[in-house]
């Protein structure tokens, strides 16, 4: 295997290490919503930042077979990857909205990397490297506040934090290649300590905010914004710092600006297209919720007396007619002679007003004498 094949092949299995990453750590976003950061206890987040290392690792030895601007647009084909791997595995299906701006994102940043020619081996000096690591820390501060102040937006939100998430990784990627040339050179390790922590810090709070970004804005809004920033940063640091410049003169710097918009557009459909999304399943979810309450209540001291009438609270005597309830559907059987209902619930009787019955006493018996009336016999006349 040649070594541009061996190049190719290394950036292909890195951009698929990412994606898989990506789609852990929106996995565990989802489960797990109450850590936003860092979610130490989950194995599938552990996982997702193994996969992120091992990616980052393929990605600098792929750097050395080949040539820079083959493997950088090579990496970008990590939005490509994770939409069908994510319905492969998890069943999470991406719109055809969301592959068109993944799509758009992909070409736009594979065009933009095409065309940014590398200068020779460069480092940064001492105020140099200070003041790109202050500036990147404000910077990623900066996009925080703004993430946590817009916490009703949770698309916006992630956005944010992916764009900080990336800004870390691209400026980490920049003290990497500093700490390269500076090791080609034989610079002491002590000197180097500085730049290994900054790398490590701004590592880490990339791994960090971008787990927070997947909280609430799904797979790929904020992994492309991660996958698009992250080399843009980088690619601005070497235009201005390392005296990097685009192919083909004029024409090569319209092109990269052309694709560069092409890129910003795929982000921002993406990104309409998850708002789109939250706000058409906002009024189901609260239809389903109103579906859940009771329409109608009952009085606990309604009590039936009779079929087909209603006794009123508090009384006794009154009836009130109420609407009879319909049988349950039965099979059919033979219908009976007509009988002539005994009681009709239609026909109301009339209100009947209680009366009171005097206290029933026991029976005064009174002793009447009956006295015959004395006869007087004659004898004799």
């Amino acid at each position: 295997m040649s070594a541009l094949a061996l190049s190719v092949l290394l950036s292909l299995v890195s951009a698929v290490a990412y994606a898989g990453g990506a789609i852990l750590q929106e996995r565990v976003a989802a489960t797990t919503p109450e850590q936003r950061y860092a979610p130490l206890r989950r194995g599938t987040w552990w996982t997702a930042v193994a996969l992120n290392g091992l990616g980052a690792l393929l990605h600098v030895v792929a750097l050395a077979y080949g040539p820079l601007s083959l493997v950088q647009p090579l990496g970008a084909l990590t939005i490509v990857f994770a939409l069908p791997m994510a319905a492969l595995f998890v069943r999470r299906r991406a719109g055809a909205t969301a592959w068109r701006g993944a799509i758009m994102a992909t070409v736009g940043l594979a065009g933009l990397l095409s065309l940014t020619s590398a200068s020779g081996a460069q480092s940064l000096d001492s105020a140099e490297r200070v003041v790109l690591a202050l500036a990147t820390g404000g910077g990623v501060l900066a996009l925080m506040v703004v993430a946590h102040a817009v916490h009703r937006h949770p698309v916006v939100r992630s956005v944010l934090l992916a764009c900080a998430a990336g800004a870390a990784f691209g400026i980490a990627s920049v003290f990497t290649k500093t700490v390269a040339v500076d090791w080609e050179e034989g610079v002491a390790f002590g000197r180097q300590l500085p730049s290994l922590g900054v790398i490590a810090v701004l590592a880490a709070a990339g791994v960090l905010i971008s787990q927070a970004s997947y909280r609430g804005a799904g797979l790929a809004a904020p992994l492309s914004t991660v996958t698009v920033v992250n080399p843009v940063v980088a690619a601005a640091v070497g235009l201005t710092l390392f005296g990097e410049t685009f192919r083909y003169g004029t024409m090569g710097t319209v092109l990269a600006l052309g694709c560069g918009v092409v890129a910003a557009g795929g982000l921002i459909l993406l990104t309409t297209e998850r708002i789109a999304r939250e706000t058409s399943t906002a009024p189901e979810a609260g239809a389903a919720e109103a579906g859940r309450l009771p329409s109608a209540r009952v009085a606990p001291s309604a009590a039936v007396t009779s079929p087909g009438f209603q006794g009123a609270p508090g009384s006794q005597g009154s009836l009130k007619p109420s609407a009879p309830a319909l049988p349950a559907p039965t099979p059919p059987v033979p219908a009976p002679a007509p009988v002539e209902p005994r009681f009709r619930p239609e026909a109301a009787l009339p209100a009947v007003p209680s009366q009171l019955v005097p206290p029933v006493t026991a029976p005064t018996h009174h002793l009447v004498s009956h006295r015959r009336p004395k006869r007087r016999e004659r004898i004799g006349s």
